[in-house]
């Protein structure tokens, strides 16, 4: 075995029997201060806690990496040290080569020994006497700084990202407080022929007919089909009728429930007979934006009544006309989105980058996508149908003076871990 240091609190230097023979007084002092750097160092420490990082994280190859590193670190450091003491490097290069020649490396790699690392390398620095510069007071501050915010930035980044989490959860907390529970829920499957749906929040809690799991779930997230993924076929087939209703001591509570508070209702409806599990990812998806084509918008400011505006209570909505046609009342930009988002020819989150906050009337009118698809731009006007309305598209162009333009961004998504076919009542 070669010279080295064995022991981590109680150290100790072993030396194979008749070294003094095959070494000068010169080169032995020079291995000898070698070893000794290594004490003082603690490298035996060092690497057994990197050891100890190799079990737990055994398939990680950055840990590899790093043993690496780490002794081709350690034994520069102590050829440094032993080159600035004085030693000549043709020696300490000497006898390097004989320790080589004569003994064989410690196979435990918390035993600091001479051999270690690329012995090529290590000779040609010896040689060249490659010494690292010595730091001064302006590098160690600079290095304290660095070292500094290499910690300090994803510690702040971790607690930035823990306060969001624990601000999101209040809020969501305070938005369904006091939510009540639904006391019964009958879910059957729907075999009826035709494809009739209807879906509506009443005065005791909510009805559906003939509604698949898909349209529950875009109601409860409020988000379009393309952002709620791992749905699984049946959940897009299969129709169902549920009748959900709370306590006669809860109902008069929902009428001053809001919109998101009824949705909460619904998603606790999934959760507890579907047993719907899930989770929130950012994702790259095809996205419209909304914006004011070239020539201004062409909306109208709401004319809402006097007797509203006294009131502060004023009406805004859109009245759905058939397919194709819809009218906005003190309508956003933001309600002109979600309905638009709802419709065939789109199927896509869309973002409004319009900059009109205000209210506005509007009616929209054009051919539905069934009667008359949009050109294979989606932004072209299409062949018009027999009703002479265009695209939907064009119509938004023509009609509102807006403009959707398609493009790829970060959005947030629902991704199903599980959900199951509705319990029996």
């Amino acid at each position: 075995m070669e010279p080295g240091v064995f022991g981590i609190f109680r150290p100790v230097m072993m030396l194979p029997q008749g070294i003094l023979d095959r070494l000068s007084a010169a080169q032995m002092r020079a291995i000898v201060a070698h070893e000794m750097c290594h004490v003082r160092r603690r490298d035996n420490l060092t690497f057994a806690l990197h050891m100890l990082a190799e079990t737990v994280f055994w398939f990680h190859p950055l840990v590899w990496f790093l043993r690496i590193r780490l002794i081709e670190e350690r034994e520069r450091a102590c050829d440094e040290a032993v080159l600035q003491s004085g030693s000549e490097a043709e020696v300490y290069a000497e006898g390097i080569l004989n320790v080589c020649k004569f003994y064989v490396e410690s196979p435990l790699a918390c035993v600091s020994g001479v051999t270690g690392s690329d012995l090529k390398q290590r000779i040609v620095r010896i040689m060249t006497e490659q010494l690292g510069s010595q730091l001064g007071l302006s590098r160690k501050l600079l290095l304290a700084v660095v070292a500094f915010i290499a910690v300090l930035v994803p510690v702040t980044l971790g607690f930035t990202h823990t306060t969001e989490i624990f601000a999101e959860t209040k809020v969501q907390d305070a938005a369904t407080a006091g939510v009540p529970e639904f006391e019964a829920a009958t879910i059957k499957p729907n075999k009826a022929d035709g494809n009739r749906r209807s879906f509506m929040y009443n005065e005791t809690g909510m009805s559906m007919e003939g509604v698949p799991v898909q349209m529950m779930l875009k109601d409860t997230f409020n988000v379009t089909e393309d952002r709620i993924l791992g749905v699984p076929n049946w959940a897009k087939t299969d129709r169902f009728d549920v009748e959900a209703k709370v306590s006669s001591d809860d109902a008069p509570k929902l009428a001053h429930l809001t919109r998101e508070q009824r949705r909460f209702m619904l998603q606790s409806l999934l959760a507890e007979r579907f047993n719907l599990k899930y989770h929130h990812e950012t994702r790259e998806l095809p996205v419209y934006t909304l914006m004011v084509a070239k020539g201004g918008a062409r909306l109208k400011d709401a004319v809402v009544p006097e007797g509203e505006k006294q009131s502060g209570k004023m009406r805004s909505g859109v009245r759905m006309n058939g397919r194709g046609d819809f009218e906005g009342m003190n309508a956003n930009m933001d309600v002109l989105c979600h309905v638009l988002s709802e419709q065939p020819e789109l199927s896509h989150t869309i973002i409004d980058k319009t900059g009109l906050t205000g209210g506005y009337d509007f009616h929209l009118q054009w051919t539905p996508a069934d009667s008359a698809p949009a050109g294979p731009d989606g932004n072209s006007a299409s062949s018009e149908s027999d009703s002479n309305k265009p695209s939907l598209f064009t119509a938004l162009q023509e009609q509102l003076g807006l403009k959707l333009q398609l493009q790829k961004g970060p959005v947030d998504v629902i991704v199903i871990d599980h959900i199951d076919k509705p319990s029996p009542n």
